[in-house]
């Protein structure tokens, strides 16, 4: 029994979708309501309509194909044009259906436009995620990680496959309180964006500071599912923070030294004169011994104020053509000799070609000795002992690397190794003050000094100054 043409387009009529009912060769004998509403079509066609006529000119022509293989059944994706302009992505579910006189084809028209943006727009979205500089981390509702990007492996040293599953707490610094957590949760489990700063390890144990916003990853219930963070790295920032710090402290200490240099200076010029008159008159060997003794700790005292002067006010000495590499030649020399020096290897690397620097020569020969002997009492005398010296140059500065194999600085002292008076000798063996003048040369000229270190692992000493003309 044959159904009757209303029926059928009742029944087409109320299915969502776009239906169309077409002929062998692409001839739409009709289409449903869902049809007409989405790509404007009329109540019937005035003129014989080519199912191909709805396509867009780049969109596959599914129904040839289907017709050459015989198919009962096939899929398809193609693209509609409106009569507005506007294109709709579709998928075809095509059925062939045998008629009495003829065969024709059943195709079901689903519109996936909206999902066809959606995947458009997480695809641009996960390439802006994944090939950003900024550090970008995704955790599901339970806090555990499902996603980072590039960025993010790159600044905390661990690979995707170390991470993905683990809490975030895996680099913890241990450096927030339970208080800065609890009112982090307490602010995105709520809905709502957290911004703050905080400190991170690294998978080799470094300190990573970045500024991290979390936003909740909220679904079409409003039930917050996960968390998107996005890191950026302030490392550096807080580096030049610290250096900032370090030498505007420095500053106030050339100040407050050149105040007590002036203070202890003349006292100190009265008892060294009163301990001279002394010598002249005193004949008591016992009298003469002590007042020897007395002029020696003066001296060492006068000593000490000369450097404190000399760190706390301006340079009088004259710049001058330097050959750089022949100072630190010399300077090489002058503590080879030295007794303490005897078991000591030295090597020296001059990597390029550096030419004449308008320097202090005398002050910058002070420096680099100051270094040498301090890597010296590190090696403290062991039958290995080596102190290697490498001169590099780029465009704009030319850099002194000297790095020894003795028993190296606490990570804790490496922050102080520039102040004044700060010394890991034994009493009497060193004043503290040799690097912190050396860091006070190094800054009238325009250059820096720097240090890395770890205990039982040596130190390297780098001195960098600008190459002028």
């Amino acid at each position: 029994m044959q159904t009757p043409p209303h029926i059928a387009n009742i029944l087409i009529d109320i299915i969502p979708d776009m239906c169309f009912v077409v002929s062998a060769d692409g001839i739409i004998s009709t289409y449903n309501e869902g049809a007409r509403v989405v790509l404007g079509l009329p109540e019937t066609p005035e003129t014989p309509l080519r199912f191909s006529e709805l396509l867009t000119e780049d969109s596959p022509r599914p129904i040839p194909v289907v017709i050459k293989t015989g198919e009962l059944e096939s899929k398809a994706e193609v693209r509609f044009k409106t009569g507005n302009g506007d294109v709709v992505d579709a998928i075809l579910f095509l059925r062939v259906i045998e008629g009495p006189d003829q065969s024709f084809l059943y195709i079901i028209a689903r519109d996936v436009s909206e999902s066809k943006q959606k995947e458009l727009d997480l695809l641009r979205f996960s390439q802006v995620v994944h090939y950003t500089i900024n550090p970008i981390q995704i955790t599901d509702s339970h806090n555990r990680m499902v996603y980072v990007n590039p960025a993010f492996e790159r600044i905390t040293g661990y690979s995707r496959d170390e991470l993905i599953g683990e809490n975030p707490r895996i680099m913890s610094s241990g450096k927030h309180s339970k208080k800065f957590w609890t009112e982090m949760w307490k602010e995105i489990t709520q809905g709502n964006v957290w911004t703050g700063e905080i400190e991170n390890r690294k998978k080799c144990g470094d300190p990573m500071f970045t500024q991290l916003v979390i936003s909740p990853v909220v679904d079409n219930d409003g039930c917050v599912v996960g968390y998107l963070g996005a890191h950026r790295d302030i490392s550096q920032q807080r580096q030049l923070e610290q250096q900032l710090v370090h030498t505007q402290k420095m500053e106030s200490m050339g100040t407050l030294a050149a105040g007590i240099a002036h203070e202890v200076g003349n006292p100190l010029a009265s008892i060294s004169s009163i301990v001279q008159v002394l010598l002249r008159t005193v004949e008591d060997e016992f009298s003469r011994e002590k007042l020897n003794l007395v002029q020696t700790q003066v001296q060492r005292i006068n000593k000490i104020i000369r450097d404190l002067v000399d760190f706390s006010r301006p340079s009088n000495y004259k710049l001058q053509p330097t050959d750089l590499v022949r100072i630190v030649l010399d300077a090489v020399e002058i503590v080879r000799i030295g007794k303490k020096a005897k078991t000591v290897r030295f090597e020296t690397d001059v990597q390029a070609q550096v030419p004449m620097l308008y320097l202090v020569p005398d002050q910058l020969s002070q420096v680099f000795i100051n270094i040498l002997l301090n890597s010296v009492d590190a090696i403290n005398g062991r039958k290995d002992g080596l102190i290697e010296t490498t001169i590099t140059m780029d465009d704009d500065r030319v850099a002194v690397t000297m790095r020894d194999n003795g028993e190296g600085i606490r990570q804790e002292h490496l922050a102080k190794v520039f102040e004044p008076f700060f010394t890991t000798k034994k009493v009497g063996e060193g004043t503290g003050l040799g690097l912190w003048v050396s860091y006070g040369i190094m800054k009238s000229l325009k250059g820096d000094i720097t240090v890395e270190s770890g205990e039982g692992e040596g130190t390297s000493f780098c001195v960098s100054l600008p190459v002028t003309h």
